[in-house]
């Protein structure tokens, strides 16, 4: 198993995932509309809005998952967000950075994973769209601009909460 490497910017990542706000608050509709839709629209078992925090990956929002977090050195979050592209993994028992990783051998046995980072205006990806199942996918062209978009309206959701807060 290989674990998820460290952004280059990860101290001042972290400060702005924190300032946000958002973690560890309570579901919210309108993210939960998000991960609902997904879990229709690309017919998966899990869809996931994840936040990668120093030691841990969050959920703010969980469709279809029996967790709230995972730890970062085993999440697949943790490589997506070092990419400005999704990161497709079709098959996890045939890659080597993921085949004897415990979230493939065990609950929710992972073979199929799509997560799209969640990129801020700042340029920080603080988390990722995400796409679980536990047979092996392939995603169409047209599927990954789904996701692409869909991301980007959950960063638009996260930096509009961000505006509204006090202070």
């Amino acid at each position: 198993m290989q674990v998820p490497g460290i952004p280059a910017n990860e101290a001042e990542r972290i400060q702005v995932l924190q300032d946000l706000l958002i973690l560890d608050t309570d579901p919210e509709d309108r993210y939960d509309a998000i991960t609902a839709y997904c879990r229709s629209r690309f017919t998966v078992k899990i869809v996931l809005i994840s936040l990668v925090d120093t030691n841990r990956q969050w959920f703010k929002s969980n469709c279809g998952l029996d967790a709230s977090e995972t730890s970062r050195d085993i999440s697949f979050c943790g490589h997506a967000i070092l990419s400005d592209d999704i990161l497709e993994i079709p098959d996890a028992l045939d890659d080597i950075r993921f085949q004897d990783n415990p979230l493939v051998l065990g609950y929710p046995h992972i073979r199929f994973y799509a997560g799209a980072p969640l990129k801020l205006s700042s340029g920080h990806a603080i988390g990722t769209l995400c796409l679980i199942d536990s047979k092996p996918k392939h995603m169409a062209g047209e599927e990954k601009r789904h996701l692409k978009t869909l991301a980007h309206t959950v960063v638009m959701e996260i930096e509009s909460g961000r505006a509204s807060l006090p202070g």
